[in-house]
């Protein structure tokens, strides 16, 4: 009795139902390992699935971005309800006419760089200063 090749070695664990569960979990942000370690299959079998299936990899990295997506959407939502707050908070962050200014003033006093020495021998090994104590240039 013949052999069907097509029938040789182990059966694939990247079944319809398996995808549809690995896609669940990339819909959530999960990473390759989370997804991969909640549906009980190695990273190989993805990125063989993947290698496979190269509209998959696409696919995916749009289900991992949907979390942001929803955010964007219930921000965008609560402004078209007319929430000042959430508008106000979205401008701040998105345009740089809104952004909450710094002013940085003095008291007419002049303003002097700390300069640092550093003290030890600069042949020390791989000249790593780390280690070293530091003491201000007058």
């Amino acid at each position: 009795m013949e052999e069907n090749r097509e029938n040789r070695g182990r059966p694939t664990l990247m079944t319809d139902e398996k995808v549809k569960e690995l896609e669940g979990y990339f819909s959530i942000g999960a990473t390759d390992l989370e997804a991969c370690f909640l549906a009980g299959i190695s990273k190989q079998t993805l990125y063989n699935y993947q290698e496979n299936n190269p509209d998959f990899v696409d696919r995916k990295e749009a289900l991992k971005n949907m979390p942001k997506y929803k955010a964007k959407k219930n921000i965008v939502g609560e402004i078209d309800k007319g929430d000042k707050e959430t508008s106000k908070w979205y401008l701040e962050r998105k345009d740089r006419e809104f952004k909450n200014k710094t002013d940085i003033t003095t008291d007419d006093e002049s303003i002097n760089p700390l300069l640092v020495k550093f003290i030890g021998d600069d042949q020390q090994q791989g000249n790593d200063n780390t280690n070293r104590i530091q003491e201000p240039i007058q």
